[in-house]
């Protein structure tokens, strides 16, 4: 049996594990395993799995996912996502629309401490939600809103996927975050005009509130500091040279917990539900490097990812298109794939490919930094698009008498808002590269 078969069979037989739903981490080792030994022997499979495991988890840069996840955790426990809400209802909750605008907006603060899109949609959820329910709000909106929302938590740093792509192409932690804020931020932007256009064009999704007074928007500012604090100090010592990103990680874990305690949100058992949570996640994660480790070290033994660079390096058609098939190709794999999955399966594949294209004259630190953050983006779309999506699934779990078909109807206008962001990033990548020259 040829290799390339034997990597043709990998696949098939790993997307058949993920359709009977078995774990993604066992789908990929699984197949990669038996097609490893396959083409060596079971004593070579053996010499493989005693290094490669302690290879993967002796990685320091590693350590900065398990404590964002535990920022993250802290940050959803402490309540720090009511007094966003809070804060964003007071200033444009009088417009029409403006409790969605407001969940948007606290879900881009939100994904400022977080770093997981799970995470901020199930927070926001529970805060925004029952607002919007209780003025009137159409369950359309509503939950097509917070399942979009739920995206600016991996779209604005920190990142957790962002981090993993940085890890398996050896770029900057530092120079990705940074290049992810303004697309970050025009996708909240995006989001906040799709809510004004729709609720403009159908007046009933949404009835505006009273307006507050400037005394109500005062106090619910002050609640905002811990986040603003946190914000400064993790991501102002990052690129004032004063810590790394796994530094500033560990510095922003122990400033949410700090914060959460002090506003009386996160009392022992609450901090215990924390390093559970960010222990059980850190686990699902590395168990998926595990996973991904093995079937991509039986596809280089195959080749197939070195035939695939010599094979898109002799097309004819311009490296832009084949950019964009890639990006549908992450958008199809949203269907059935987790966003870490994708990562880890996908990027030691298509990334050697895409850097040996020339792509708007870049260098190779933009060419990777730049093809991260498309990936970045169409990875979120993944999220929300059907027929999965998994931000919808979490936030219908929350508003269960909101029909699901009517969920995604509301993400509807929102993913032509993620279309025009993406298309303006493919042609001008000088939208996520401008901060890291302004900042480094």
């Amino acid at each position: 049996m040829s290799p390339t078969t034997i990597g043709l069979l990998m696949f098939a037989g790993m997307l058949a594990m993920m359709a009977l739903r078995v774990p993604i981490a066992a789908a990929m080792f699984i197949p990669g395993a038996l097609g490893y030994m396959a083409l060596t022997s079971d004593t070579g499979l053996l010499s493989l799995l005693k290094g490669s495991s302690v290879a993967r988890m002796s990685i320091y840069d590693l350590s900065v996912i398990p404590l964002f996840l535990l920022m993250g955790q802290f940050a959803t426990q402490g309540g720090l996502s009511r007094a966003l809400f809070k804060a964003a209802a007071a200033f444009v909750g009088h417009i029409r629309g403006g409790l969605a605008m407001a969940a948007v907006m606290s879900a881009a603060a939100f994904g400022a401490v977080c770093g997981s899109s799970v995470a901020t949609s199930a927070t926001i959820t529970q805060v925004a939600y029952p607002e919007m329910k209780a003025h009137g709000y159409h369950g359309r909106l509503s939950t097509g809103t917070l399942a979009v929302g739920g995206t600016l938590g991996i779209l604005i740093p920190p990142s957790v996927p962002l981090v993993v792509y940085a890890i398996l192409t050896e770029q900057n932690i530092a120079k990705l975050f940074a290049a992810a804020m303004v697309p970050g931020l025009l996708a909240m932007a995006g989001y906040m005009i799709v809510i004004a256009i729709v609720c403009r064009v159908n007046p009933g999704l949404a009835e505006p509130m009273e307006p507050a007074t400037w005394a109500e928007r005062g106090r619910a500012l002050l609640g905002v500091w811990p986040i603003l604090t946190i914000f400064i100090v993790v991501f102002g010592g990052i690129y004032g040279g004063i810590f790394s990103p796994t530094e500033g990680a560990a510095v922003g874990a122990l400033a949410t917990l700090v914060a959460g305690v002090a506003q009386g949100e996160l009392g022992l058992k609450a901090i215990e539900r924390c390093f559970v949570g960010a222990a059980e996640t850190a686990a699902m994660v590395f168990m998926i490097f595990l996973g991904a480790d093995m079937m991509n070290s039986a596809l280089a033994l195959t080749q197939m990812p070195a035939a695939l660079a010599a094979w898109m390096t002799t097309l004819t058609i311009p490296p832009i298109l084949i950019i964009a098939a890639i990006l549908v190709l992450f958008v199809v794999l949203g269907c059935v794939m987790d966003e870490l999955s994708m990562l880890l399966l996908t990027i030691p594949v298509l990334f050697p490919a895409v850097m040996g294209m020339d792509l708007w004259g870049l260098g190779a630190e933009d060419k990777a930094i730049w093809f991260g953050i498309l990936v970045l983006m169409v990875v979120g779309v993944g999220l929300v698009a059907p027929p999965v999506g998994l931000n919808v699934y979490v936030v219908n779990s929350l508003a269960k008498e909101v029909p699901m078909n009517e969920t995604y109807k509301g993400v509807m206008p929102f993913l032509a808002s993620d279309l025009i962001r993406t298309v303006l990033l493919l042609f001008f990548p000088a939208i996520c590269l401008g901060l890291i020259k302004l900042l480094m």
